[in-house]
């Protein structure tokens, strides 16, 4: 109960601008990117919070560990082992299948440093679910915030990337020599 009176706080003193699309009508994957700071994970609370978005999120594993654990689920997170990322999809399809209605936030650049390529993950658990994609991002250049479209996904994995490549493009992330281009390992083959 205490989310959106912290969340408009939070975006009434803030330099960041809460911009973009409204809040989707449905659940959704939400994709938090580019994911360059510990910054963007509290930014995209933030924009859940203030459109009242009710959501999970993903994380590495070690941040459940300890005293930790009982907050970071509480603010819905699902760990994840890095050795098994395959898991972790399962369970959350099936979640999903089983009748759990959630938004689902997902960063799919993984870890705050530069990559080659981004997470499938995202990707299958959408495909898998019927769930949409919404294009969450944080812009330092801009010192904006927000969502950008909600996409259905074709499973034309080049065809859904290059549409995902084109809204990030001029997006830099809070540490922009950080952000990782959005391009899966094996799009060009189809597989994710």
């Amino acid at each position: 109960m205490l989310r959106r009176p912290l969340s408009r706080a939070f975006w009434a003193c803030s330099r960041w601008t809460l911009a973009g699309e409204p809040a989707p009508g449905r659940p959704t994957v939400l994709i938090g990117a580019p994911h360059t700071s510990n910054w963007d994970f509290a930014l995209m609370l933030a924009i859940a919070w203030r459109l009242g978005i009710e959501f999970r999120w993903l994380g590495k594993k070690s941040l459940f560990g300890g005293w930790r654990g009982p907050i970071m689920r509480s603010l819905g997170g699902i760990p994840v082992d890095r050795d098994d990322p395959s898991r972790v999809v399962g369970e959350v399809v099936d979640r999903i299948r089983g009748g759990e209605v959630f938004g689902l936030v997902v960063t799919p650049d993984g870890t705050r440093g530069t990559n080659a390529y981004w997470k499938s993950g995202f990707y299958r658990i959408a495909r898998e679910t019927g769930m949409p994609v919404t294009l969450g991002y944080v812009d330092r250049t801009t010192m904006t915030a927000g969502l950008g479209p909600t996409i259905d996904l074709s499973g034309d994995v080049a065809a859904d990337m290059d549409a995902i490549r084109a809204f990030y493009a001029d997006k830099a992330g809070f540490r922009p020599e950080f952000r990782t281009e959005p391009r899966l390992r094996d799009e060009s083959a189809g597989v994710v």
